[in-house]
Parts: structure tokens; C-alpha cells; sequence
């Protein structure tokens, strides 16, 4: 996926629970929450294997209190989470 492709799928889902897939195979579940030209941060949940960090903290710098960020560059792919809560 390039990175203007992941740009403006990351814009359509902002404030969406989705999936984000990374090159490397990791995945992450939870909501955009923001979206910059150069990655998107998430929220992640830890109901579907997000690694429950960044729950209103975020982790320092200009990226406080939006959750993790992911650089366009390792994003293998995006979608809608699924809605099923167990």
C-alpha cells in the first residue's frame, strides 16, 4: 500500500476502529484517533489484541494522548475492526 493510499484510507476511518497490518506481520486493533502525511496514530484495544497501551497518555512528545503512532511506510494494509464484542 502506498503511503498516499494509506493517507486517505487513514483520513476516511478517522475516529473508526480498525485494523491496521504492518509489513512485518504485527497487527493492531483500535481507533484512529489521529492523522499526519507522515503516520497514523491509534488507540489501541485490547479486547481484539491491541497491546493496551496509550489509554489517554499517548507516549510523550507531539504525539500525547493520541495512542501509538504507525508510520505509512510499515503499513501493509487497513480495515474496519470487526464489531463483535465478546
Amino acid at each position: 500500500m502506498n503511503p498516499a493510499d494509506t493517507y486517505n484510507l487513514c483520513c476516511k476511518y478517522h475516529g473508526k476502529r480498525v485494523r491496521i497490518e504492518e509489513r512485518g506481520g504485527r497487527v493492531h486493533y483500535g481507533e484512529i484517533t489521529r492523522v499526519d502525511r507522515r503516520q497514523v496514530w491509534i488507540l489501541p484495544d485490547r479486547r481484539f489484541g491491541g497491546y493496551g497501551l496509550g489509554w489517554g497518555w499517548g507516549f510523550g512528545g507531539a504525539g500525547a494522548g493520541f495512542g501509538i503512532g504507525i508510520a505509512f511506510g510499515v503499513v501493509a494494509g487497513i480495515a474496519l475492526a470487526p464489531l463483535l464484542f465478546w
